[in-house]
């Protein structure tokens, strides 16, 4: 028997779930060379090369035996979604035994042969996965109330979408295949809406992907990756390119291609000691077409937005000589916070992602209120 040592670099076995519409089909497309096998059509709308959509389980099957087959088809292979393909599973199962539905089989016998038949179908997917091909496996996300065994009451808490009750059977399979399983959801905050405080609405909207355990989700990653991180494929692009030699497709030796050349550097004449300025460009652009990074207002100025605040508004607010009191009355107006409540006790996410994010429309909203009050402010 070998023995063998240090990490093997192999094809990964990525699951992504989330709300619909969150953009996981999107995120899929950007994993390497990938091939579709849409199962439910959400990929109609976008530039990917796909399969013919599978009408049931063993044309989905015979679609997975030809990109384990065809060597050089793909390097990602995307299975969008594993939730409707269970429903094709499961109709197969009640064929195949000529029942009408999965409660037909009667003590549970149902979704037994559900969960041997997805064990199966996850054994496909290893052998794509051993000839050097990734596979991504995105599902729907939803909420189930969860009672643990040792606590009192319970709560939800987000999981895979595969089904009402074979989730306890094919979902822990699932889990338990996948190298990562990311839960990725749109991430929302309470602001109060009152002066008491016991009035809330919910605010916010980026997209973060969360890689490690949690009680509300099911999340893991064997790579290391922070616990909640923007929803985007280049927080794992470095841990996804990485294929093991013997398993990459074989292809015809390619030409080489010539090196790009840096450009000369300039010589400098015999007993003349280099100077940095040689090698500054011919035509260096004009200091003055660089934008000025000064603010509009000076220190001198009457004017004055509180240091404290984030840089990003304030330099906003004294472009356009926009005081504190009317930022806290268009938010108020608003419903976001009382106008009682300083702009240092905001949401560092609403202020990024509403006062900033949305300045044009705030700042709109400001020149109709100093209209309205008859402000005598000059436009900047």
């Amino acid at each position: 028997m070998e023995i063998i040592k240090g990490k093997i670099k192999r094809a990964k076995k990525v699951v992504v779930y989330g709300p619909e519409g969150i953009g996981k089909s999107t995120f899929a497309s950007r994993f390497p060379n990938p091939v579709f096998i849409d199962t439910e059509g959400s990929t109609n709308d976008m530039d990917v090369a796909r399969l013919p959509r599978p009408t049931s389980w063993t044309m989905l099957l015979e679609e997975i035996d030809y990109v384990e087959k065809t060597a050089g088809v793909c390097k990602t292979l995307v299975i969008d979604t594993i939730d409707w393909a269970e429903q094709l599973c499961v109709e197969h199962i009640c064929s195949k035994h000529n029942k009408s539905g999965i409660e037909d089989f009667g003590y549970g016998n149902g979704y037994v042969y559900t969960k041997e038949e997805f064990g199966r179908f996850l054994n496909r997917l290893t052998d794509v996965i051993e000839k050097g091909i990734n596979v991504v496996l995105t599902a729907h996300a939803q909420l189930r109330k969860f009672e643990q065994p040792d606590e009192l009451g319970a709560y939800d808490r987000w999981e895979l979408k595969l089904g009402k009750k074979t989730s306890s059977q094919t979902s822990p399979l699932v889990k338990e295949w996948a190298d990562m399983l990311l839960f990725c959801n749109y991430k929302t905050y309470s602001i109060a809406v009152d002066d008491k405080g016991k009035k809330h609405k919910a605010q916010g909207g980026k997209r973060v992907m969360y890689t490690s355990h949690h009680p509300c989700w099911d999340a893991k990653n064997r790579y290391g990756l922070p616990d909640e991180c923007e929803f985007d494929y280049g927080v794992i692009a470095g841990i996804i390119d990485q294929i093991t030699p013997e398993a990459q497709p074989q292809k015809a030796p390619e030409a080489p291609v010539a090196p790009k050349m840096p450009d000369p550097v300039p010589t400098v004449p015999e007993g003349k000691q280099m100077d940095l300025r040689d090698l500054a460009p011919e035509n260096p652009p004009k200091k003055e077409e660089q934008p000025k990074q000064e603010p509009a207002v000076s220190k001198d100025s009457v004017f004055h937005v509180d240091e404290r605040i984030p840089k990003a508004l304030r330099d906003l607010m004294e472009d356009k000589l926009v005081s504190e009191d009317e930022i806290q009355a268009v938010v108020a107006g608003k419903g976001y916070y009382p106008q009682t409540t300083p702009i240092l006790n905001y949401d560092p996410d609403f202020i990024s992602g509403v006062l900033v994010g949305a300045w044009p429309q705030v700042y709109a909203m400001i020149k109709q209120l100093r209209e309205t009050y008859e402000i005598p402010f000059e436009e900047v």
